[in-house]
């Protein structure tokens, strides 16, 4: 016949401390600014435009629709935007334009006109 066993107590170890009765510390710390406290901010320098602002910019002065990597060239040829040394521009580029179509709905600044074209949305 087997025995049946019964499980042991657990007994406190003694070189474990009790637990601690303080008060938690405060999980999020305030939010700190924005500007890094080793770079001094420049009031000079202008902020960069972003690819989907210079394709904007580009669509409403051609008034055809355009490739992303069409685009792409036209905005660097504009000195509107470069690269920041990506290997597909393009591809970021018509990700960032499709993401903007699907979000914004009816308030996008671009449409897709067929496969892989975009045009300035006419509003």
């Amino acid at each position: 016949m087997s025995k049946k066993t019964t499980p042991k107590k657990a007994q406190a170890s003694p070189t474990r401390k009790p637990a601690s009765t303080k008060p938690a510390k405060a999980a999020a710390k305030p939010a700190a600014s924005k500007a890094s406290p080793g770079k001094p901010v420049s009031p000079d320098k202008p902020k960069r435009r972003s690819a989907l602002d210079a394709a904007a910019i580009v669509l409403a002065k051609v008034g055809k629709p355009m490739n992303a990597k069409d685009l792409i060239d036209a905005m660097a040829a504009a000195g509107l935007w470069k690269s920041p040394g990506g290997k597909t521009p393009q591809a970021t580029l018509y990700a960032a334009l499709i993401r903007e179509i699907r979000d914004k709905g009816k308030d996008a600044r671009f449409r897709k006109v067929e496969r892989g074209q975009f045009a300035a949305a006419g509003r």
